[in-house]
């Protein structure tokens, strides 16, 4: 009875345990309603499929390592060979049995012999020390193309994000334009009937507010594309709909940028890239070491036990115990000649080395072009943010007392297109210029070590 409750308690804990994980996966896989930034990069780290494949090739890495540990250890084998001889016309036969030759009149004779050998390396110029460090330095490598796809999506996906509220701007003003023209439309209809508008002005006004609704057709389908390689970048089925959260973001247009040299120095210190470059060096160095190792001694121990036994020599189970045999041995290798293969092997690594520091200089150059080419257009948006929107407000005003005069009828259609056209390209450039200068500045915020945010 009590073994009974036992089971019945631990059934009970292990399903409870069970339920409580299978509660915590669908939580963490459980989409949001709508998506901030912050849920896309957290959601893209888990089911991006570049990152998995990342994670995947990082634990082929550890199975390396151990592999190359395992080296110093002595290798264990088993071996046996059964053989079944048949002389039918000789008078005896002789057949070997493991270090005895046995004569016998049978014609058919059955021999076996059974062997385990074990062989470890003494010496062998630090090959397998230096494959070890290898191996993790290349353990290392793996984690640190984990870190540098993650901040590589996380970039993307902030462009992406940052594209989307672009467009979500864009069609909110878009829609605001077609309310102002729809009204005009609305008003010029009426003075045509009054008499003070001809066919033509009426005309010209509603073929602006048909290009309107184009345009924002357009955009439409520019934000859906733009929600589509978001949805890729998150491994969501394309069919899904995805909203995204708006954010107030006027107050970070203007927000002071950090210098470019003190980014690109926290860059060079912390970014995983330029850190697997330094660590291929290290590889160099040790690749250059086993090269050389080409020209050292080996020294190898083995040992071994082993017997037989054959039909017609006693008992089995006597010809197994004196057959037995044990061995012990040391194995010296010294190299003489390898035909200049050891000192070509040890140039090839030093080539490989230069050409492995020259692209750590190349990953440093292009480092800097991408940080300082951040902070100039973070620095020339945040200017023009500043023009346009001025502009914005004057076009405006200017729009506002064209459209009561108009109303008014004391101005024509040509001065009321006008100035819409003027709001409308300068509304275009002040949105432009404001979501240029916030991706810009968050992403050199980025490089500079800080968490990416909007």
């Amino acid at each position: 009875m009590k073994v009974s409750r036992i089971i019945l308690a631990l059934s009970l804990m292990m399903s409870i345990g069970t339920s409580a994980l299978a509660q915590d996966s669908t939580a963490t896989m459980t989409q949001p309603a709508v998506w901030t930034l912050k849920d896309c990069i957290d959601w893209a780290k888990q089911q991006n499929i570049t990152v998995q494949q990342k994670r995947v090739s990082a634990r082929q890495a550890e199975i390396d390592l151990k592999d190359a540990k395992n080296e110093r250890l002595p290798s264990v084998s088993f071996s046996t060979s059964q053989q079944f001889t048949n002389r039918p016309f000789a008078e005896t036969m002789s057949v070997v049995s493991g270090d005895q030759v046995v004569t016998t009149s049978n014609k058919n004779v059955y021999s076996g012999s059974y062997y385990v050998g074990a062989s470890m390396p003494l010496y062998d110029g630090g090959v397998i020390k230096n494959n070890i460090k290898l191996q993790e330095i290349n353990t290392q490598i793996a984690a640190l193309d984990i870190d540098a796809t993650e901040l590589s999506i996380e970039e993307s996906i902030t462009q992406v994000y940052v594209q989307i509220l672009y467009s979500q701007d864009q069609i909110k003003q878009d829609k605001e334009q077609i309310e102002l023209i729809d009204a005009q439309v609305n008003r010029a209809q009426e003075l045509f009937k009054a008499g003070l508008l001809n066919k033509a002005d009426v005309s010209q006004l509603q073929s602006t507010a048909a290009s309107d609704r184009y345009q924002l057709a357009a955009d439409e389908s520019t934000l859906a594309n733009y929600k589509l390689q978001l949805k890729q970048l998150l491994e969501l089925n394309g069919v899904e709909s995805i909203e995204i959260a708006d954010a107030a973001l006027e107050e970070d247009v203007l927000a002071p940028l950090p210098a470019v040299a003190d980014v690109y120095a926290t860059a060079v210190a912390s970014r995983p890239e330029i850190r697997a470059r330094q660590l291929y060096l290290d590889q160099c160095d040790l690749n250059e070491k086993i090269a050389r190792a080409g020209t050292a001694p080996n020294i190898s121990l083995s040992a071994s036990v082993g017997t037989g036994n054959t039909t017609g020599n006693g008992n089995m189970f006597t010809q197994l115990k004196d057959q037995w045999s044990n061995g012990v041995g040391v194995t010296l290798s010294i190299p003489i000649w390898d035909h200049h293969k050891t000192s070509n092997a040890v140039e090839r690594v030093r080539l490989d080395r230069e050409n492995t520091r020259l692209e750590l200089l190349n990953t440093e150059k292009t480092l800097w072009k991408t940080i300082e080419t951040y902070w100039q257009n973070a620095t020339s948006a945040q200017q023009r943010y500043i023009a346009a929107k001025a502009n914005v407000d004057a076009c405006r005003t200017s729009y506002d007392l064209t459209s009561e005069q108009f109303r008014l009828g004391l101005v024509n259609i040509v001065e009321l297109m006008t100035d819409k056209t003027d709001l409308s390209t300068s509304t275009h450039q002040m949105l432009q210029a404001k979501y240029t200068a916030l991706l810009n500045a968050a992403l050199l915020k980025y490089y500079n070590g800080q968490t990416i945010s909007l």
